[in-house]
């Protein structure tokens, strides 16, 4: 159960770039929830994803050398989720319910890349969340990233929908 929740499913043993693959299935996992519950499902599902993560991850890593192997995504697919939210909800502000929310394609995509290049470079807090030793140090750098993210997405729509009128 522990690798299962770990590896999103075995999503973190695809090669190369285990956490790009991670990031990804996150977003297509997203989607299908929001499509299940709106935007207040995947935000209900964070700390969920949170907390298994990290009782995942030291089960995973207990006893091993290396305390954020590769193959564990669960903390892209949590920090990914945040990243995610302004778009969901803005899509739900929108009135898209179902596939409709696609039409917001430019803030799905600015949240992956920008998730993924704050999960990457890791400036500010972030990096100094990868620091700290253990499962809370695994799962809090995603958080951290996400959070940056979501700001990022969030400015994007500011000014595409607000400045522009876009």
């Amino acid at each position: 159960m522990t690798r299962l929740i770990a590896t999103f499913f075995f999503t973190g043993y695809l090669k190369p770039f285990s956490g790009t693959w991670g990031s990804a299935a996150a977003v297509l996992a997203g989607f299908g929830l929001f499509l299940l519950g709106g935007w207040w499902l995947v935000a209900a599902l964070v700390p969920v994803a949170f907390v298994a993560g990290l009782w995942a991850t030291a089960e995973e890593t207990r006893g091993r050398d290396n305390h954020d192997p590769s193959e564990i995504v669960i903390d892209e697919v949590a920090g990914q989720w945040i990243a995610l939210l302004p778009v969901l909800i803005g899509a739900s502000h929108a009135g898209y319910t179902g596939t409709d929310a696609l039409a917001l394609w430019p803030g799905w995509l600015t949240a992956f890349f920008a998730f993924r290049f704050f999960d990457i470079l890791k400036p500010g807090p972030i990096g100094w969340a990868d620091r700290q030793k253990g499962p809370m140090g695994v799962m809090l750098d995603d958080i951290f990233a996400g959070i940056a993210a979501a700001v990022v997405v969030g400015l994007g729509a500011y000014v595409s929908h607000g400045i522009l009128g876009l």
